[in-house]
């Protein structure tokens, strides 16, 4: 949720919602996440999850990405330029993050990098870690090693 698009909401609030609208889905998200896993298994895509929110700090501190470095980084991702781009393992979600993409100053690419307060970077990822723990136990039906698969502390 952010703030200014709902009524009462001052600051930004993580939520989790099953494939973006839960109300709408016919199944339980779990079959959704078989299909997407099975399509993945089969074909074998490229991968990439691009940060188009927040950086550089908390509500108040930081700012919102900027949309030239967000176009630059889904160019990167299209036009196949980051199959052999250098990459750092995020130590806390797991997830491989290049090291440059043509167009995103480096600094942009590690969020940790992008807070000059490091101790709230970690505090706020360790926070995150705990959000997204608890919500996959509102999911009983997930298999062991995709709640495994979940970030890290």
């Amino acid at each position: 949720k952010l703030a200014g698009t709902e009524r009462g909401v001052d600051e930004p609030v993580a939520t989790f919602s099953p494939c973006f609208g839960a109300p709408f889905l016919t199944l339980p998200p779990s079959r959704y996440a078989e299909l997407l896993a099975e399509k993945i298994d089969r074909h074998r895509p490229d991968l990439w999850l691009v940060n188009t929110g927040w950086t550089g700090g908390p509500y108040g501190i930081g700012s919102r990405i900027k949309l030239a470095y967000t176009r630059a980084m889904l160019n990167a991702a299209l036009n196949g330029s980051l199959e052999s781009a250098p990459v750092v393992t995020d130590p806390v979600f797991g997830f491989d993050v290049p090291r440059v993409v043509p167009g995103v100053p480096d600094g942009v690419l590690q969020p940790r990098d992008t807070w000059s307060d490091h101790d709230a970077y970690d505090r706020q990822a360790r926070d995150l870690v705990g959000k997204f723990r608890q919500n996959i136990l509102r999911f009983a039906e997930v298999p062991a090693e995709v709640a495994a698969a979940g970030p890290q502390t």
